[in-house]
């Protein structure tokens, strides 16, 4: 695990698209699987990471330890327009170390979508 992704929403199923859209459009590869992690925790590890007050609260937000290198992961995750905020932690943060213990422990999510949900595809950005 060379750094984790942590992904914030308004609701469950925008985190299961920007989940996906990380490994189909950023083409980034987890480590495991992804995790629920409390709403309230995400918000925490943003102004941590951002060091700047939030300008909303999330309600459904995941963890997901990645193998890419924290720069390659923000570079590509530049390229997409994930739905839902994306945040890549690295170990130069300190917050890395105490969420490498933490994630284990946290329960999977469920990446099946309702059947009434309609996907809409994310275009990605033209070189220029």
């Amino acid at each position: 695990m060379n750094s984790m992704a942590v992904v914030r929403a308004d609701d469950v199923s925008k985190v299961k698209i920007a989940l996906y859209d990380l490994i189909r459009y950023a083409n980034l590869t987890f480590s495991d699987q992804a995790r629920k992690l409390d709403p309230t925790f995400a918000d925490n590890i943003l102004t941590h990471i951002m060091k700047s007050p939030l300008r909303a609260c999330c309600t459904s937000a995941a963890i997901v330890p990645l193998e890419d290198q924290a720069s390659v992961a923000i570079g590509r995750l530049r390229k997409i327009h994930p739905p839902a905020h994306v945040i890549i932690v690295s170990p130069r943060h300190e917050i890395y170390h105490e969420l490498v213990n933490y994630v284990d422990i946290l329960p999977e999510i469920d990446l099946t979508f309702d059947q009434n949900v309609v996907f809409e595809p994310v275009s990605e950005m033209a070189e220029v």
